[in-house]
């Protein structure tokens, strides 16, 4: 459940992540970046590794994913941001399936950006679980429920 003490996705977490994006690609190009709160208020901002054999490139969120996890820290929230030159606003991306399994490891409460284009800003929240009600990993677990860090880790 969330407490007061959590950091919920809010404008200031899309904020850090189009920032990112455009520190590290031009406004002309095509780009993206990812953010994540941790428990404790910290932002940590990530970009995907691009490189000419596209099995080894990486989601935007990756680095901040593998950062908060080097730190021990738990992720309550995360977006992704992504810009095409064709369109006239940054989207707002909801992580893959293999970004959903990375932000597992935190619970099923993790909230994520997700396109909403009934919003003013083009993006809502979701928590993993909402994203993703037939979680598979729930099958290991005695009693059903999303399984633990302890359980992800082994």
């Amino acid at each position: 459940m969330w407490h007061d003490a959590c950091m919920q996705l809010d404008q200031t977490l899309v904020d850090a992540a189009v920032a990112q994006m455009d520190r590290r690609w031009p406004a002309d190009e095509p780009g993206g970046a990812a953010a994540v709160y941790l428990e404790d208020g910290q932002i940590l901002t990530s970009v995907g590794l691009d490189n000419l054999n596209g099995g080894v490139s990486l989601c935007h969120e990756t680095g901040a994913i593998c950062q908060a996890y080097t730190l021990n820290k738990k992720i309550t929230a995360s977006v992704c941001v992504y810009r095409a030159s064709e369109r006239d606003r940054v989207l707002v991306l909801p992580p893959c399936g293999i970004c959903q399994e990375r932000l597992a490891l935190w619970g099923p409460d993790v909230q994520v950006g997700v396109p909403d284009d009934s919003t003013v800003t083009g993006w809502g929240v979701r928590t993993l679980r909402d994203v993703n009600p037939f979680y598979w990993g729930s099958q290991f677990t005695e009693d059903g429920a999303w399984p633990s860090p302890e359980v992800h880790s082994s």
